[in-house]
């Protein structure tokens, strides 16, 4: 039985651990397979609200597994093609997760292990964490986490990440936009209980909506089409049954059905 991704349920919070801690949470074609299963099950269960990736031992993610990086410098063009369409395919299942999604960076984050942690709607580290975009030292790019991170951290920053593949700490991290908060190792857990206990006081369908609003009005300009587009949404929202019960609660001084 594969352990490479560990997944655990509870009270409505699902954790994702990558849990190759030998090599640092390394990913092969196994574990992102795993991670795309994970993430959609994931999205399709109603009784998830909060989605947490995390990565066990000392390491966050450390990008891709050495073995399966030899083994990819023999595939032909069409084979590249096909292992890259599937990682690409992971973030992209990650990134488009329904429900807000949380990142626990508790060490090194490099290559790809930085793509998960901007594809996460949150991302919390630890100040020993470390990042690197380390892909053109080996003569690569940063190809398939490139949207996500340059989303995380604007173009400018992205230059010269992924142009020197220099690592950074913690405190950069956050500088650049890559990370939301610093929390010490003894106290991450805890900072993350409180941001899923906030998380949850809002409406699920709401927060599915303003990931897709985020989605569909981020780097566009405010035209006549982003406006109407946005009334449009607004007017959807509120005449929805949440949207109608969120409404009610709040003026009717009690808790939300969503809360019950």
């Amino acid at each position: 039985m594969d352990t490479s991704c560990d997944i655990t349920v509870r009270d409505s919070i699902a954790t994702v651990t990558l849990n190759r801690p030998d090599i640092h949470n390394a990913f092969d074609e196994t574990l992102i397979a795993n991670l795309t299963a994970a993430f959609v099950s994931l999205d399709d269960n109603p009784d998830v609200r909060v989605v947490v990736l995390a990565g066990a031992g000392k390491s966050f993610c450390a990008g891709a597994d050495l073995n399966w990086m030899k083994r990819m410098s023999a595939f032909g063009h069409e084979e590249n093609l096909a292992d890259a369409n599937a990682l690409a395919a992971m973030l992209r299942a990650l990134y488009a997760l329904s429900k807000p999604t949380v990142a626990r960076v508790s060490g090194a984050a490099y290559g790809g292990g930085v793509g998960l942690v901007a594809a996460c709607d949150i991302a919390l580290a630890v100040p020993e964490a470390t990042f690197a975009l380390s892909e053109a030292k080996l003569g690569l790019i940063p190809a398939t986490i490139g949207p996500y991170v340059i989303e995380a951290i604007g173009a400018r920053q992205a230059r010269r990440y992924f142009l020197t593949a220099e690592r950074f700490d913690a405190s950069e991290a956050r500088r650049i936009g890559l990370v939301h908060e610093i929390v010490t190792a003894d106290g991450i857990d805890a900072r993350i209980g409180a941001m899923i206990a906030t998380l949850k006081m809002a409406g699920p369908t709401a927060q599915l909506e303003c990931k897709a609003l985020i989605r569909g009005v981020a780097h566009r300009p405010i035209d006549d089409d982003v406006i109407a587009g946005t009334a449009r949404h607004i007017a959807a929202v509120r005449a929805s049954p949440e949207g109608r019960e969120g409404v009610a609660a709040f003026f009717g001084k009690r808790r939300p059905a969503w809360l019950e």
